[in-house]
């Protein structure tokens, strides 16, 4: 996956004069962190075999909760608290749903997809929230987000590779009957995957708001798409058991400067999210060809 990228900003860079400028490679950085974080909390659902197509919504809630809170008088410790229980509690939902209804959990996350963003026009009758403090600007300004990222992985990775919580992530995927039958409670794996996913999409949804400054309710938007490419992509098998975080931070650049090239070549947003089908489609795929093999 490296190579890949690494080829991939090779010929991007020889493709245009402006890809290793300074100023773009910062805005890579700075935009991709977002897809970056949601991707950390997708890649623990996507190991257990589950699916959760709400992030991106829970994103665009969470941004207009947090700035709602803010431009209410409160706190910026108090607003961001706020935006990450947001994050949270629709995670507690999706868990819920999945493990004590047994609910498929491509159908759970499809509905709170759309009830999340729903509640976000309705919170602000569809419009931006505006008028929050300058210093709510510098959470995800100069390298801040970038830092943030790199300690949702640095944890991700330890949560994974050192715990017994990360070896349970992996058996559920594997093979769901045999962890039940060596003692995983596999029921509380798949609750908790479900909360982190929802507690990384609230801290996305704030450095979101953050670097518009503004809570918009349309925030998010496509991102569950990046976010499920970057892990899949990255490695990660779609059938659970099989991947790695690093991997999906390496898929998450990849998708990150695809994003990037397309906005250097002028592609409109329509043939953008044809390209982005296409890779989903393809990285797919081979994940199949990889599992029959």
């Amino acid at each position: 996956m490296f190579v890949a990228l690494a080829l991939e900003c090779l010929i991007v860079g020889l493709a245009t004069d402006t890809f290793f400028t300074s100023a773009n490679l910062v805005n890579v950085l700075r935009q991709n962190a977002f897809i970056a974080i949601l991707a950390a909390g997708m890649t623990f659902v996507i190991l257990t075999g589950g699916i959760d197509l709400s992030v991106g919504s829970v994103v665009g809630l969470s941004g207009v909760i947090c700035a709602g809170v803010l431009a209410g008088g409160a706190s910026v410790p108090v607003a961001l608290l706020a935006g990450l229980a947001t994050g949270l509690a629709a995670g507690v939902v999706n868990g819920l749903a999945v493990t004590a209804l047994r609910v498929p959990a491509f159908v759970v996350t499809l509905a709170t997809m759309l009830m999340a963003r729903g509640v976000a026009f309705k919170y602000t009758d569809a419009r931006t929230i505006t008028g929050l403090p300058e210093g709510f600007a510098t959470l995800s300004g100069g390298a801040v987000a970038s830092v943030v990222m790199i300690a949702v992985f640095v944890v991700s990775w330890i949560g994974l590779a050192r715990t017994a919580f990360g070896r349970h992530v992996f058996a559920v995927g594997g093979n769901l009957q045999a962890a039940w039958l060596a003692g995983v409670r596999v029921t509380r794996v798949q609750f908790a995957v479900y909360a982190l996913s929802g507690v990384a999409a609230g801290l996305a949804g704030v450095l979101v708001a953050s670097r518009l400054n503004a809570g918009y309710p349309r925030a998010g938007e496509y991102y569950e798409l990046d976010a499920i490419a970057a892990v899949v992509v990255g490695g990660t098998s779609l059938f659970g058991g099989r991947g790695s975080i690093w991997g999906t931070l390496a898929g998450a650049f990849f998708i990150g400067i695809l994003n990037n090239a397309l906005n250097l070549f002028h592609v409109s947003t329509y043939d953008q999210l044809i390209v982005k089908g296409a890779v989903l489609l393809v990285a797919t795929s081979l994940d199949r060809w990889r599992e029959s093999a």
